[in-house]
């Protein structure tokens, strides 16, 4: 499977800006081969806290989006969406995956950011989400996720690739990379780690979005701060391979 990470900018708080800006982006990575196609952490919106402006319905426009460019070019397309799914409780932080046939899934994050106030405003996800997309099993991860190894761990037997999406800020751009590469190693899994440039109100985004191998190694890395596509194959015969040559996992402790 060919995936390919989009970095890109995001508009302060206008869908509609996002949505004009990404589907020329959307259609050039599935005119090179995409066959899913990895967009940022609130891709729409913005990492925003004002939940009553940004909150969409869960087939809002931004979901609708994803669901038409997916139709639109035969790809899958996966982004993250403030979600306000019940009327009684906080919204969620919701990475949606639509695939080119209607087909739609969905993770909540697990773990809102608390440094920055996330879970104040959004309600924590329950469960992890592996999705078969191209044979690939794919498991869904947001931002903040990162940081907690027992949210990987356990999915690792039956994953062959993790997607981050994420509004990381600059300032602490060692750790993303650093922790992208360990979960890759520890899981021994593809993992595609998918950030934002620009700047928002507060802070400063560099990016640095990449695609490792099972084994850590950088497939493809975009340079930071730029807008800019990347694109690599994900191969579960070679997660397989490696965990085969390398049993690790086996010597795992509950």
């Amino acid at each position: 499977m060919q995936v390919a990470a989009v970095q890109h900018t995001i508009v302060w708080h206008d869908p509609s800006a996002n949505h004009a800006h990404l589907a020329p982006l959307i259609a050039a990575a599935a005119q090179e081969g995409a066959d899913l196609v990895v967009l940022s952490e609130m891709f729409s919106t913005g990492f925003s806290m004002d939940t009553e402006c940004v909150a969409q319905a869960p087939e809002g426009p931004s979901v609708t989006f994803l669901q038409e460019q997916a139709a639109l070019h035969g790809v899958w397309i996966a982004g993250s969406v403030p979600v306000a799914d019940q009327t009684d409780a906080l919204p969620v932080n919701r990475l949606v995956l639509a695939g080119p046939q209607g087909e739609q899934h969905h993770y909540d994050k697990e773990h809102p950011f608390s440094f920055a106030g996330e879970d104040q405003h959004y309600r924590p996800g329950q469960q992890p989400v592996t999705v078969s997309v191209h044979g690939v099993r794919c498991t869904l991860t947001v931002c903040y996720d990162l940081r907690f190894v027992e949210s990987y761990w356990p999915l690792a037997a039956h994953t062959d690739c993790y997607l981050v999406v994420a509004n990381w800020p600059q300032t602490r751009r060692h750790h993303w990379r650093t922790l992208l590469a360990a979960r890759a190693i520890e899981n021994q899994a593809y993992v595609v780690g998918v950030n934002r440039v620009g700047s928002d109100l507060n802070l400063e985004y560099s990016g640095d979005s990449v695609i490792l191998s099972p084994l850590g190694e950088v497939l493809a890395e975009c340079p930071p701060g730029m807008e800019a596509t990347l694109m690599a194959e994900v191969d579960p015969g070679q997660v397989a391979e490696v965990r085969s040559q390398f049993p690790f996992m086996n010597d795992r402790r509950p």
